[in-house]
């Protein structure tokens, strides 16, 4: 099973790494980290670098997409011709199309998720309706058909579980489960919107919006709307 990782500059390296842990124990699995060209970009902290190994053009016929999210470079990746265009193009053929938190959102600017029941980070649940999808947010994993998406972060996690059971089955999903010891038990109990403090929420809500309030950002969200109008006529 061929499983192309989408890398992008800015993403949110936990959205692709956590997956990839879990994805990489799959029998047969060819794992590619793909994006416009082989080479280091650098994500979201400006201090981690991740390599892409192959190029969209490498990769015309993945059996699984995954599309990682981000907090400041999720519009620039929406806006980016050649990731959309290239994940069009391979949905056609995918077993499975998927992504975790903002991921969604290029997915949707794709045109992938039009009419589809999806979730994403909190944060950008507004976002997705904009987009053609519906929203779904207080769901962590949303499947409609071959689509999977997964909300913020760390529920990349549950995703690649959840896949690597529909893949190889339940034994071998619970066996990775307990080799990579997947058994979270956190010290605070505030990772939804729904549980969170309102001080804690708005604290959260006011952070989200500043790392994503750049012009570059704000010029590439407006590019993709302005392409859907365009789209209708």
């Amino acid at each position: 099973m061929q499983i192309a990782i989408v890398l992008y500059p800015g993403m949110t390296a936990l959205d692709a790494i956590g997956p990839y842990e879990i994805l990489r124990f799959l029998p047969d699995a060819d794992l590619r980290l793909v994006g416009a060209e082989p080479g280091p970009l650098m994500t979201d902290s400006n201090v981690l670098a991740l390599g892409v190994t192959h190029s969209f053009a490498e990769t015309p016929r993945p059996d699984l997409v995954l599309v990682p999210g981000s907090g400041p470079a999720t519009a620039t990746a929406m806006a980016d011709k050649e990731l959309t265009g290239w994940l069009r193009q391979v949905h056609e053929t995918t077993t499975w199309t998927t992504s975790v938190c903002s991921g969604a959102l290029v997915l949707a600017a794709a045109g992938l998720l039009d009419g589809h029941p999806a979730t994403t980070h909190w944060i950008a649940q507004s976002a997705l309706k904009r987009f053609g999808a519906e929203a779904r947010p207080t769901e962590r994993l949303v499947r409609s058909g071959k689509l999977v998406t997964a909300a913020g972060v760390s529920a990349g996690l549950d995703l690649a579980l959840w896949l690597t059971g529909e893949i190889a089955g339940r034994d071998h999903a619970e066996m990775v489960q307990l080799f990579i010891e997947y058994d979270p038990q956190p010290p605070y109990d505030a990772g939804h919107p729904s549980k969170a403090r309102t001080e804690i929420f708005d604290r959260a809500n006011t952070m989200g919006r500043r790392i994503a309030a750049t012009p570059g950002e704000f010029k590439a969200v407006a590019t993709v709307a302005w392409r859907r109008v365009l789209q209708r006529f």
